[in-house]
C-alpha cells in the first residue's frame, strides 16, 4: 500500500485527523471532489474580505485543550458572537437577556423581568395541565412564554425547519437560556473567536507537507482509491458509502445569496436573524464584521453580505442540518450497524455520524478517532 491512510473529505474532521497522522509518522492522501481544500469552513476572499463561503463559522470551545491546539497552528481574533433579531423592523438582541426583555417589555430590572416570563408560562402550565409538551411549540412556551415565542422564535424555527412548530419535536428545544443580565454574547464558552487570515490558514496548517487531491470524487474513483491505503478515514454520507442500501437520509440545506455592496457597512452586525414569517431568509451575514471591529469596518468601503435560506435538502445540494426524527433515527441506526462492522474504514464527521456538530468537538472527535486508530 502507498498510504498508511486515504481520507476522504479535507473538512476540518479529515484535515485534523491527517495533521495527527503525520505528527505519529503516517503517510496520508486526503482527497476532496470539490476544488478546494476545507469542506464547509472554506473562505472565499471578495473584496479583501474573507467570505464563509459555505455558511457562518464561529469558532467557540469550553475547552481549553482544543483552544490551545488551533491557536498552536493559527492566532484567532478576538471575535463574540452577538447576533440580532429582525422582527419586522423591530430589533432585539440575543440571546434572550435583560436587553431583550427591556426591548420587549420596557422592564428595567431582573425581578421585573422574571414576573412577566413566569406570568406567561402559567398561562400553558394551565392549558398543558399534568402532561408534558408534546411538540416545539408547547415547549417554547413553557420555557420562555408566548411573546418572546411568537417574535422571535416561531417563525424563524418554521423556516429554518420547512415544518410548523407543532410537527417538529419538543427534544429540539429542550433547553432556551434566559439571562437576567445585560450580555449579548451568544455563547457561554470562554474562549470565541475567528482565526485571523480566515479558516483556509487554519486548513493549510492542518495540511502542511500532506499530499492533497482537489476535484476527486471518492465514489467516481472508488476502486482505484480503496487499493492505495491501509485504511480508510471517511467523512462523506454514510448512506451514501452503502450506496443507499436501507433508503436516503433526510437533511435540510442552505442556499446562499451573496452579493457585494458599495458601503463600508450593511448592517453593523455580523449576524442578523430575521424572525417573521414574511422574510423569506432566515438570516444575512456580514462578513467583514467577523475580522473586522470598531473603526476598522470603515478601512474597508466595500461589504459582503450573504443571505441564507433554509430548504429541503435534495441530491446535488450540500447536506447540512441531519432531519432528527425517528424515520432517520431508525435509519440511521441501520448504516451505523454496517460502519460498526468495519474493520478498515473509519467513519467521523457530521455526515458519516448524521450528527450536527459544532468546530470544536468536530475537533476533538478527529482526534479522539485517530487516538483510538492507534489502539
Amino acid at each position: 500500500m502507498k498510504y498508511d491512510y486515504l481520507i476522504v473529505g479535507s473538512g476540518l474532521f479529515g484535515a485534523t485527523f491527517a495533521y495527527k497522522a503525520k505528527q505519529a509518522g503516517k503517510k496520508c492522501l486526503v482527497i476532496d471532489k470539490r476544488p478546494q481544500l476545507g469542506g464547509n469552513v472554506y473562505c472565499q476572499e471578495t473584496e479583501g474580505i474573507h467570505v464563509h463561503q459555505y455558511g457562518a463559522h464561529i469558532f467557540h470551545t469550553a475547552n481549553k485543550a482544543i483552544w490551545d491546539f488551533v491557536n498552536s497552528l493559527v492566532p484567532f481574533n478576538r471575535y463574540t458572537n452577538c447576533p440580532v433579531a429582525n422582527y419586522k423592523g423591530e430589533l432585539y438582541n440575543l440571546p434572550f437577556n435583560m436587553n431583550t426583555f427591556y426591548q420587549m417589555w420596557g422592564v428595567h430590572t431582573p425581578e421585573e423581568a422574571q414576573a412577566e416570563i413566569s406570568r406567561q408560562q402559567s398561562a400553558i402550565r394551565t392549558q398543558l395541565g399534568d402532561r408534558e409538551p408534546a411538540n416545539l411549540e408547547e415547549q417554547a412556551l413553557m420555557l420562555v412564554g408566548k411573546d418572546i415565542y411568537e417574535k422571535l422564535i416561531k417563525s424563524y424555527t418554521e423556516k429554518q425547519w420547512g415544518r410548523p412548530c407543532t410537527e417538529l419535536p419538543a427534544f429540539i428545544i429542550r433547553r432556551l437560556p434566559l439571562r437576567f443580565i445585560f450580555d449579548n454574547n451568544y455563547f457561554n464558552d470562554p474562549y470565541q473567536g475567528i482565526p485571523i487570515g480566515g479558516y483556509n490558514a487554519l486548513i493549510e496548517k492542518l495540511l502542511e507537507g500532506i499530499e492533497t487531491r482537489v476535484n476527486c470524487d471518492y465514489f467516481v474513483h472508488r476502486e482505484e482509491l480503496d487499493g492505495i491505503a491501509d485504511k480508510i478515514v471517511y467523512t462523506g454520507p454514510i448512506d451514501q458509502f452503502y450506496d443507499y442500501r436501507f433508503g436516503k437520509l433526510q437533511y435540510r440545506t442552505v442556499r446562499f445569496e451573496t452579493e457585494t455592496l458599495d458601503t463600508p457597512n450593511y448592517q453593523g452586525n455580523a449576524v442578523v436573524n430575521y424572525t417573521d414569517r414574511e422574510t423569506p431568509y432566515t438570516r444575512i451575514i456580514e462578513h467583514k464584521h467577523f475580522e473586522s471591529f470598531g473603526q476598522a469596518v470603515y478601512d474597508n468601503p466595500k461589504t459582503v453580505i450573504s443571505r441564507e435560506f433554509s430548504t429541503e435538502w435534495q441530491p446535488g445540494m450540500e447536506p447540512y442540518y441531519p432531519v432528527n426524527d425517528e424515520r432517520n433515527a431508525a435509519l440511521y441506526a441501520q448504516y451505523k450497524a454496517l460502519a460498526d462492522e468495519e474493520t478498515r474504514v473509519l467513519f467521523g464527521g457530521r455526515l458519516a455520524e448524521y450528527k450536527y456538530y459544532d468546530m470544536s468537538p468536530t475537533i476533538e472527535q478527529a482526534l479522539l478517532l485517530f487516538s483510538h486508530s492507534q489502539n
